[in-house]
């Protein structure tokens, strides 16, 4: 029997989604106008949901210059709820379509899991070093503005058809059917995925933030049907469910045993590094013809894994792994302009740089970086200098 969802039910859904919205973001002010009035809100979100008249609000674009320059479409606080509430219904379904080795925005595969995947695939390629072996990265030109939507929309609701009726697990009498409203979900579906973010959009800041950004990158001037907001939760979402095609064509078809990607980025490793180059112009073809995608020939490489990978973020070397230079050059340039008067601001970002930093050998980086006496004036740290304790000034939330 199919799950018939109730208004109250709906309603505890959408404050279940406020709570992860609001995460890491009690601060912000618009967080905060949006709570005032929770209750009220909350029930406007889900008559307009039951009553299918809900339509995302406008959304305000503006340009980021860090860790690179991109052009991002945020979207408002009420529309983010919406989102996570369908990201908690379906991420769960489309995940099971997901090879292994797909890491963004899904629970223990992140960054530093996508890192030792990688090392891992070295490895029991080069039968523990030791033989030669090659990593060939890739790289799909300006990937989030060139998604076909409507094409999305029909990947989408394939996937959402074919595991309507599985199991959830294995001797399990429920299926998906039973747990979710599959009215509500296929209309939500189609209404985030065929928005226009450029219809009504806000710009923030001037005209020329626009200037020297490459036109590939950006959705303000050729729309198409084309292009999904960076940033929003459902876009890191559909971002997995477009590349799907490709990670089963590499998996499938291709025979890549040694096959990682993390949203647009991806890998392959192998000893025969001429083959590995043989399959370059079908992975180009394929990207072109089935979903419309680019190939970036001038990010293409392939090195060999002794000399080191840079992925994620981490630099993989045989039995090791350092911080990036990139990733520590951000971090000194995100340093040198914290605002230090914004004690909540700096204990946050600070204990972000040391968590990633703590995945690695950096004892004497984390010394160099932080303990400084513009950080001792107002913290202190545990002894290996992996926490940031709160700031005198710090405001709880």
């Amino acid at each position: 029997m199919a799950y018939s969802l109730t208004r109250e039910a709906l309603l505890l859904d959408l404050y279940a989604a406020f709570l992860c919205a609001k995460r890491h973001k009690g601060s912000k002010l618009y967080v905060q106008r949006f709570e005032r009035h929770l209750k009220e809100n909350l029930t406007e979100l889900r008559d307009s949901l039951w009553d299918r008249t809900y339509k995302p609000a406008p959304s305000s674009c503006f340009i980021i210059e860090r860790p690179k320059k991109r052009e991002v479409f945020a979207a408002q606080f009420r529309d983010r709820v919406v989102h996570h509430l369908y990201y908690n219904y379906t991420h769960e379904l489309f995940e099971r379509t997901f090879i292994h080795d797909t890491y963004s925005c899904i629970p223990e595969r992140g960054t530093h899991y996508g890192i030792g995947r990688l090392a891992d695939h070295i490895r029991k390629e080069s039968l523990g070093y030791r033989r030669p072996c090659y990593v060939m990265k890739l790289d799909i030109r300006g990937y989030f503005m060139h998604i076909d939507r409507q094409r999305l929309l029909d990947m989408a609701m394939c996937s959402l058809e074919k595991l309507r009726t599985h199991k959830i697990r294995k001797g399990d009498k429920d299926t998906w059917e039973d747990r979710i409203d599959y009215s509500l979900v296929t209309w939500l579906t189609r209404e985030i995925i065929l928005l226009d973010p450029n219809e009504n959009c806000r710009i923030v800041g001037s005209e020329n933030d626009w200037v020297g950004l490459d036109p590939a990158k950006t959705m303000r001037t050729a729309n198409n049907g084309r292009g999904l907001p960076i940033g929003n939760l459902t876009s890191q979402l559909f971002s997995n469910v477009y590349l799907n095609a490709l990670d089963q064509f590499m998996k499938r078809d291709m025979k890549c045993r040694h096959y990682g990607r993390y949203v647009d980025d991806a890998y392959v490793v192998s000893c025969d590094k001429e083959q590995m180059k043989s399959i370059v112009p079908k992975v180009r073809d394929f990207l072109s013809a089935v979903l419309g995608l680019e190939l970036h020939m001038g990010k293409l490489s392939v090195k060999n894994a002794n000399y080191g990978t840079e992925f994620l973020g981490a630099f993989v070397k045989p039995y090791r792994a350092y911080a990036s230079n990139a990733c520590l050059h951000r971090m000194e340039r995100n340093i040198r302009f914290m605002d230090m008067q914004d004690g909540d601001s700096v204990y946050r970002s600070v204990n972000s740089f040391l968590g990633v930093l703590s995945h690695y050998k950096t004892y004497r980086i984390r010394r160099s970086l932080f303990l400084r006496s513009r950080f001792l004036w107002t913290a202190t740290f545990n002894s290996d200098i992996t926490i940031m304790n709160k700031p005198y000034n710090y405001k709880e939330v």
